[in-house]
């Protein structure tokens, strides 16, 4: 689908931008791979390590509609990877937060339809499901968003879907760095926010993987959610430092004991795949669309009354030895 193919990231110099561009060009030949984000050092270090002629980078935010449409020009698909991500941040900063998060997420489907992008599919967060905090609430905004683009592209050719995933290993802010930070420090302890929280965990890898599937799967309106291993806090810290005891202090304002991906809410639109689930569209955009077979071909099938996918209730658990060798893969 992708060769001969223009695609543009944004946020593309982000851990996910990264190993996109990477993956995509390791599978795929495409025309031209746009990598368009802010920061001009983050641009150039990218560039040092990835020289494939096909590679374009473009420095614009997603609070600047025009520079969008002018980046967008040519593209046939976007991932939309742009966010503020950092929890205090946003709590502090509230305003900023939804002029990138939101405002930004409104810029980028107006680009996409200017533009006749054929598919865009959005990252999302498991902190948009019942969110506690601002981020996930701009977050839930502009999954919304994103799913009512579909009415709004009308008979024009641009879909929109959604991927929405939990804690990427090794990933900017990920719990490992921060512990291993810490023992290198010489910490003589590991901070635990609660010895019960739980997390959802997938690496880099696949959640390109996911996107890369939307993009074939997708009629436009879907949210796509893996099937994805859950992990301890405490497993987390004894795989990084067997050795140091765990101190717990306490959950932070805005955070979850556990991660909810699929809202028990939302079970009668939920359909489970083989290695995915996908939330339906509450709404109506195309007459005779049948979301338990996908663009594949593979079908799904509805899950059961009062389902929903909890890193705490979730069958499969990661073992502190999988843990290892999954940071050991990500550094």
């Amino acid at each position: 689908m992708l060769d001969g193919s223009s695609i543009l990231i944004t946020g593309g110099t982000g851990s996910f931008g990264k190993a996109f561009t990477r993956l995509v060009l390791e599978r795929f030949r495409p025309k031209r791979l746009v990598i368009f984000s802010r920061d001009e050092l983050k641009q150039y270090e990218m560039a040092q390590t990835i020289t494939d002629p096909c590679v374009r980078f473009f420095i614009g935010d997603v609070r600047d509609r025009d520079r969008l449409i002018q980046a967008f020009n040519g593209i046939d698909y976007v991932v939309h990877a742009a966010a503020l991500k950092q929890v205090p941040t946003a709590e502090y900063n509230p305003t900023e937060c939804i002029r990138t998060n939101i405002n930004g997420a409104e810029n980028v489907i107006a680009a996409s339809i200017a533009a006749n992008v054929k598919r865009v599919v959005a990252l999302s967060t498991d902190k948009a499901v019942n969110p506690l905090n601002l981020y996930g609430a701009t977050k839930l905004a502009s999954d919304k968003l994103f799913i009512a683009a579909n009415n709004i592209a009308g008979g024009r050719v641009t879909r929109f879907s959604v991927v929405r995933y939990g804690n990427v290993v090794g990933s900017r802010g990920s719990v490992l760095p921060f512990f291993r930070s810490l023992v290198d420090a010489g910490a003589t302890e590991l901070p635990i926010t609660d010895p019960r929280m739980t997390r959802f965990w997938i690496t880099l890898t696949q959640g390109v993987e996911l996107v890369l599937s939307a993009f074939d799967r997708m009629y436009g309106g879907e949210i796509f959610i893996p099937k994805i291993p859950s992990a301890r806090v405490t497993d987390l810290a004894t795989a990084v430092a067997p050795a140091l005891p765990q101190r717990t202090i306490g959950i932070r304002p805005g955070e979850k004991l556990h991660e909810l991906m699929v809202p028990r809410d939302e079970w009668q639109l939920t359909l489970e795949f083989e290695k995915h689930y996908v939330i339906r569209p509450t709404i109506t955009f195309f007459e005779n669309v049948d979301y338990s077979c996908d663009a594949t071909g593979d079908r799904g099938r509805p899950v059961d009354d009062g389902f929903e996918y909890n890193s705490g209730t979730n069958p499969h658990f990661l073992t502190i030895p999988e843990i290892v060798a999954l940071g050991q893969a990500a550094t």
